[in-house]
């Protein structure tokens, strides 16, 4: 993913907030895009080493956030993984997991309607043994605030020493991430960014999946909001470095970056 300026029939709209990012992810292009992955994508590869080296139990109670259609938690359980939780807060994904489910016949999972940033109480009652935000799903919520306060939910649901698995992209990773994002810079300056982003590292865009919002971290940024949530950093690699993985896989995501914490 890439910095772009927003066309000037953007610029007298409002800010991007939790509303926008549901109301995205609940329109049928959306849907039909994450319920077709879920289907018959699976797991990447980067995921499947990471889940199997940080989640090696696999009767261990798990919770997805930003669970969509379901693509990684019904992979996870056809690996074993029995006790899981998939949180999301666009009901129709929700309703598409709960569909796939019970196609695969999946009965022990349990697909809930949440939201990341204020979790039902009862979540915390039996706290989770790990925690997974794949997919890039924490750089969804606009606002860095409202992302740290994800981070300090997760954190709530958990038992000490529990792993909390999640993905970003990197906006200084690459050459030419670094020069797009110099010019997007300066645009900022200039006050010339489109209006309806919430800070610097946003970009709204369309593509086949639909509207989508994004943010696009430093490495050093998630560094600070691990350290200001109560996580403890482990490790952080880009995908590539990870597992070499398929077209498809390539043709459904861009490239991103490993987290591992423990809470």
């Amino acid at each position: 993913m890439t910095a772009h300026s927003g066309r000037k029939s953007e610029k007298s709209r409002g800010k991007i907030n939790a509303s926008t990012v549901q109301a995205d992810f609940n329109d049928l292009t959306a849907v039909l895009h994450y319920t077709k992955a879920a289907h018959e994508l699976g797991l990447w590869a980067s995921e499947r080493l990471m889940i199997d080296r940080h989640f090696p139990n696999r009767s261990a109670s798990l919770l997805e956030l930003g669970c969509g259609a379901g693509r990684v938690s019904i992979a996870m359980w056809s690996l074993g993984y029995s006790r899981l939780t998939g949180i999301d807060f666009a009901e129709q994904l929700i309703d598409q997991a709960k569909a796939l489910a019970a196609e695969r016949g999946a009965t022990s999972l349990v697909f809930r309607h949440a939201d990341a940033t204020s979790l039902p109480a009862d979540l915390s009652r039996e706290p989770f043994e790990g925690v997974l935000f794949l997919f890039n799903g924490l750089m969804q919520i606009p606002g860095r605030d409202n992302r740290r306060i994800a981070l300090r939910e997760a954190r709530r649901v958990c038992k000490v020493g529990s792993p909390l698995l999640f993905t970003t992209h990197d906006r200084e990773d690459s050459r030419i991430e670094r020069s797009l994002w110099r010019l997007e810079s300066t645009r900022w300056s200039m006050g010339m960014q489109d209006s309806r982003l919430v800070e610097f590292g946003d970009r709204y865009f369309e593509d086949e999946a639909g509207r989508t919002f994004m943010h696009l971290p430093t490495r050093t940024e998630i560094l600070e909001d691990l350290e200001a949530t109560g996580w403890t950093h482990v490790f952080d690699e880009m995908r590539r470095r990870l597992a070499k993985e398929s077209k498809p896989v390539h043709d459904f995501s861009d490239e991103c970056r490993f987290w591992v914490a423990t809470a």
